[in-house]
């Protein structure tokens, strides 16, 4: 499939993005690694290299999914993302001598748009697992202080707070509607309502028309516009999305790909039985494989036939697994 075919927002440049991709992996993450086991760097350097770390993932994270990368693939790497903000947890902990400090200002417009953008790919990507970790480093500054993130915490978390305030008021108050209407008609329209305003309320981001500044260098500060809360309200809620499922920064694929899983039966007798297959060895069977350690690694391999090998992988081995994303080779 051809970059402009895949690609989930128009926006996004295949010269661009591919000069963006290959700068984080082979440059950007070795430079981030070296800095932050400088021994000569302090509490604040770790603080803030950390928390660079973490912006950097979670931007190339979402530019991969608005390139049209494969959402197993990014269900399996939203460990990492985790992984990268508990790290940046950490040293801003260190840094400022406060067990509860958080990793993400919810003051702050695109940190708090970042927090919700990742309870919502828990859900969706169905890695409810996280969602504690993501609570660990969130709670000690911010539970009990927004309805948005203790009503979508609640879904799967106890004892949650309830409360009625919020940090953000445009646009956020007409998502938090969405999930105290007495009709699923009435959150439909809040959810509509939120998407149009969505994008015009994000002006005091970094990020905002960020598009207009991409070049054949890179994507600069452009990772794709995505109000991925949106579609994590839709499936919490199990709201029909027909009227506003192609709107350009309502992620579509999240949704159906969350309720695609939760239908899902167990892998039938003929699925593999080993759903993690080394590089250099066999297909165990013919089907839909990806990596982890491949960019755009989801292909169809016959039986038999030997799984690639990445020499450029940040991951170590290369571990290539079956696809839920079966489709016809």
């Amino acid at each position: 499939m051809k970059f402009h075919e895949k690609r989930r927002q128009q926006f996004l440049n295949e010269t661009a993005f591919e000069k963006t991709a290959t700068f984080f992996i082979t440059t950007a993450q070795a430079e981030f690694s070296r800095e932050l086991g400088d021994p000569s760097n302090d509490a604040l350097g770790r603080s803030l290299v950390s928390a660079a770390i973490a912006d950097y993932t979670v931007t190339n994270y979402l530019l991969s999914y608005t390139a049209g990368e494969s959402l197993d693939v990014l269900r399996e790497n939203l460990t990492e993302i985790i992984k990268v903000h508990e790290q940046s947890t950490k040293y801003v902990r260190e840094y400022q001598h406060d067990s509860a400090f958080p990793p993400l200002r919810f003051a702050e417009i695109d940190d708090y748009e970042r927090a919700m953008q990742l309870i919502g790919l828990c859900y969706l990507l169905h890695r409810r697992d996280l969602l504690p970790r993501l609570a660990a480093m969130l709670d000690g500054a911010f539970a009990g202080k927004d309805t948005l993130y203790e009503d979508l915490f609640a879904y799967e978390l106890k004892d949650r707070y309830e409360v009625d305030e919020w940090y953000h008021d445009a646009p956020y108050r007409n998502i938090i509607n969405s999930f105290y209407r007495d009709t699923a008609e009435e959150s439909i329209r809040d959810i509509e309502a939120y998407l149009k305003a969505w994008y015009k309320s994000m002006k005091k981001a970094p990020w905002h028309d960020s598009h207009l500044s991409m070049n054949a260098e890179g994507c600069g500060a452009y990772f794709g516009y995505w109000a991925i809360e949106a579609a994590a309200a839709v499936y919490l809620l199990e709201l029909d999305d027909r009227s506003f499922r192609d709107h350009i920064v309502y992620p579509k694929d999240l949704l159906d790909y969350a309720r695609k899983l939760d239908k899902q039966a167990p892998l039938a007798p003929s699925a593999p039985e080993k759903l993690r297959v080394e590089g250099g060895t066999p297909c165990p069977q013919t089907g839909y494989w990806f990596t982890p350690a491949i960019s755009g690694s989801l292909r169809h391999f016959e039986q038999g036939e030997i799984m690639p090998v990445s020499m450029d992988s940040q991951y170590g081995a290369t571990i290539w697994q079956w696809s839920s994303e079966q489709l016809p080779p």
